[in-house]
């Protein structure tokens, strides 16, 4: 595989392009990699009542669907979001990752994940008393998920 940096003054905006004789594993991964450091500095609108808050995708705990609107949450509060949970899936970084029908979390944030082998497993974030459930759908998916990144330290 070749690297290689062109410098154009003129240009308005970076671009970054990939070519290839085929999509492969190689390849794939070096398109995620710069798709997540695209999403990284991300900043989202959030509302709460009628003021607008931006706030960096990182400092989000989870996202998750309640009587039709979709909240996003701090370690200390909560905030509404326009966004439907599909959007957000293409919108975030990859250390977002969809653990049920109605919610997406920050592997980042996560504390401890107490499985339930009858029932969703139950995940515990860092410094608050918030928790979310992970469907036995995505339950394995979450696990290598975060062997990944505990192999990747």
């Amino acid at each position: 595989m070749k690297v290689r940096i062109d410098i154009d003054e003129n240009l308005e905006e970076d671009e970054i392009i990939i070519r290839c004789s085929k999509l492969d594993d190689k390849t794939r991964k070096a398109y995620d990699t710069l798709m997540d450091i695209t999403k990284e500095s991300k900043h989202l609108m959030l509302y709460k009542g009628n003021v607008e808050y931006y706030f960096p995708a990182e400092n989000i705990l989870f996202f998750e669907t309640t009587d039709n609107c979709i909240s996003a949450h701090t370690v200390d509060n909560f905030f509404e979001t326009t966004y439907r949970l599909y959007e957000l899936e293409e919108l975030l970084p990859g250390y977002f990752m969809r653990v049920s029908k109605s919610t997406i979390l920050n592997l980042n944030h996560i504390y401890s994940v107490s499985r339930n082998l009858t029932a969703s497993s139950e995940v515990q974030f860092a410094n608050t008393h918030k928790q979310v459930y992970v469907s036995r759908y995505y339950y394995k998916s979450l696990k290598c998920r975060l062997e990944e990144k505990r192999k990747s330290i």
